[in-house]
């Protein structure tokens, strides 16, 4: 009897023995993976953190202007009496491309309307290389404009993104050696991402 408890007793012992060696192999060793993943996840947080920041700033778009980019007016076939305006962003930075272009034919005083229904969905971006395009309604097609006259040379202004004011500089895009008519029916698309959206109008 005494034999058979004395048995029992060191099966226990052992059994009780070898289950602490393996809870502390265990929790040493979860110790351990739990400073390395910390470490591990400290040091991946601060690397993404400062890339992500540096590629914010250098990415962030700014407005389209005269000075990074190239404005081109083009007198079109069809539709008659229409020209077409093609702005190519020609900096190192995406811009944008606000409402539509303020344009101002000799020494007018007032900038033509803007066709409302010729509105984008959004705003039109240049990445660089890339351009955008606005259609300029020159006269009425019937001859009921009034005030017809032929004008040589055109400013083109750039708004901001509230739309209510021009920033930084014109372009100032050549026009045909003859000149351009206009009558006080001219009106302008908004900015479109392509150029068939821009001359539908």
């Amino acid at each position: 009897m005494s034999t058979a408890r004395n048995s029992r007793t060191r099966l226990l012992t052992a059994t009780a023995t070898g289950a602490l060696a393996v809870l502390s192999l265990t929790a040493f060793s979860t110790g351990s993976d739990v400073r390395s993943e910390g470490a591990a996840r400290k040091a991946s947080a601060t690397a993404p953190a400062f890339a992500a920041t540096s590629t914010g700033t250098a990415g962030k778009a700014v407005t389209c202007q005269g000075s990074h980019t190239k404005t081109v007016a083009a007198p079109l076939s069809r539709p008659v009496n229409h020209m077409l305006l093609t702005v190519t962003n020609t900096g190192s930075r995406t811009c944008s491309l606000y409402t539509y272009p303020a344009v101002r034919f000799g020494e007018a005083q007032s900038v033509p309307p803007a066709i409302e229904a010729s509105r984008p969905q959004a705003v039109v971006t240049l990445k660089p290389g890339e351009s955008g395009y606005a259609s300029v309604n020159l006269s009425a097609t019937d001859g009921s404009g009034s005030h017809g006259r032929t004008e040589k040379s055109l400013a083109v202004y750039f708004h901001g993104p509230s739309g209510n004011e021009s920033v930084g500089t014109a372009a100032h895009p050549a026009l045909p050696a003859r000149g351009v008519y206009i009558d006080d029916s001219l009106k302008v698309t908004y900015w479109q991402q392509s150029m068939d959206d821009a001359v539908i109008w």
